[in-house]
């Protein structure tokens, strides 16, 4: 039996929402990029997953929930590493390349992003089976 901590889950929810919000990336001329700015299809696959992650919170289906964190997980891992190769191969020149790699840099909305994947991933644990004891 999945046991489910409501407080880190609601809070890591929180904390990704908001962290769509924040700076990820720092582009010297235009200034700080949210996710939405560096990619929208990366923003709108985050709050699909985050939907269901609430969805699955609602109806109280903590499996549902556990698995929506390792999709969360695993889709921060790849969203980090799709804008790290999208910042260093924007164009098909390679000295423009790495001049942008260069210029190009990660902020600290993902870490707040990590922290909240953080805080659904563990969330939940496996709890014992209750039983109830009757004295005859």
């Amino acid at each position: 039996m999945l046991v489910l901590n409501k407080f880190r889950a609601w809070l890591g929810i929180l904390l990704c929402v908001i962290a769509a919000f924040c700076p990820m990336l720092k582009v010297p001329i235009k200034g700080n990029w949210n996710l939405y700015q560096s990619d929208a299809r990366l923003f709108l696959i985050t709050f699909v997953i985050i939907a269901l992650s609430v969805l699955f919170l609602f109806v109280r289906k903590a499996g549902a929930f556990k698995f929506m964190s390792f999709v969360m997980t695993i889709w921060y891992i790849l969203a980090v590493v799709a804008v790290y190769f999208t910042a260093n191969n924007y164009t098909k020149y390679g000295f423009a390349n790495k001049l942008i790699g260069k210029v190009v840099h990660f902020q600290w909305g993902w870490i707040v992003f990590l922290v909240g994947v953080i805080f659904m991933l563990f969330s939940t644990k496996r709890g014992e089976k209750i039983t109830s004891e009757t004295n005859l």
